[in-house]
């Protein structure tokens, strides 16, 4: 604003009155008051831009932070230490309950899917053959080992057991048991993921004579289990498939795990069979059963 005028008003001018140094005045409270106002405006501008930028560096920290943790998998490990027991698989071998039964840490007993060995604890009988052999055998392969648990359909038996797969790398020991003749295939429907592998590794062990089928095929104190497969549930050469022909004429085969598999009987006299495979049934011209699993 240009006062320049004032200069050529004499002084002490009656002009100069208090009314007009009153206008002066307020025009000055004005000026400056739109100054302030204008400042006011931009600081909250000012104070986003400060707050957007400590929440974008808290942001990159964060990011920063959880590339870290799934590079070095701590935050996982630490949130995940307590349930690898169970939930996680890999568990410690606390010690060996019998050939088919394990302690882990913590106390919890599981028992191997799909295989059964000669009982050497029930104290309704006597030891059975090769029972004390099966016990050696598996706390040779894992106590005080760290193993991999794995779960089919069911959690636990009716003694509160785990029922599980176990393994040690790449290993299913359930399969190795039998493979080596110290167990054999005694299916749990339907927990059967691996009993077909299974299956196979029991008629291999017993075309090739190994552990039990060696010496217990003669002994009564084989376990009743195996008894059976040694006779009514094996066919010759130890096929355990059977091939049934019902009241219809119609072929139909049922493997271990089928529903009725344990009722089912074959009479070779009426034109049925065993079979090793279901390649070598379905050839034969037998059909699955339809309440396989």
């Amino acid at each position: 604003m240009n006062f320049e005028f004032l200069r050529k008003i004499p002084y002490g001018s009656a002009f100069i009155s208090k009314k007009f140094l009153v206008v002066i005045g307020v025009v000055l409270v004005l000026f400056i008051g739109i100054a302030i106002g204008r400042s006011l405006r931009e600081l909250p501008q000012n104070s986003r831009d400060l707050a957007a930028g400590i929440a974008g560096s808290i942001d990159s920290k964060n990011e920063n932070q959880n590339q870290a943790e799934q590079e070095t998998g701590v935050k996982d490990d630490n949130e995940n230490e307590n349930n690898n027991e169970i939930k996680g698989d890999l568990v410690k071998v606390e010690r060996v309950i019998d050939g088919d039964t394990i302690e882990i840490k913590g106390g919890e007993k599981v028992r191997y899917i799909g295989i059964d060995t000669p009982e050497t604890l029930d104290p309704r009988k006597p030891v059975q053959c090769f029972g004390i052999e099966a016990s050696k055998k598996n706390k040779e392969l894992v106590e005080g080992k760290t193993v991999r648990l794995e779960k089919d359909i069911t959690n636990r038996d009716k003694y509160n057991r785990l029922l599980r797969y176990i393994w040690i790398d790449d290993t299913l020991l359930n399969l190795e048991l039998v493979e080596q003749g110290f167990a054999y295939s005694y299916s749990y429907p339907p927990d059967i993921k691996y009993q077909e592998e299974i299956i196979k590794a029991q008629e291999e062990a017993r075309k090739n004579n190994r552990g039990l089928w060696s010496s217990c095929q003669s002994d009564e104190r084989v376990s009743g289990a195996a008894s059976t497969l040694l006779s009514e549930e094996t066919g010759k050469g130890g096929c355990v498939i059977k091939g049934n022909i019902n009241s219809s004429g119609e072929k139909i085969y049922h493997l271990l795990g089928c529903g009725s598999y344990s009722k089912t009987k074959i009479d070779e006299s009426r034109g049925e069979k065993w079979f090793c495979s279901e390649s070598e049934a379905q050839e034969a011209g037998w059909r699955r059963a339809l309440n396989c699993p």
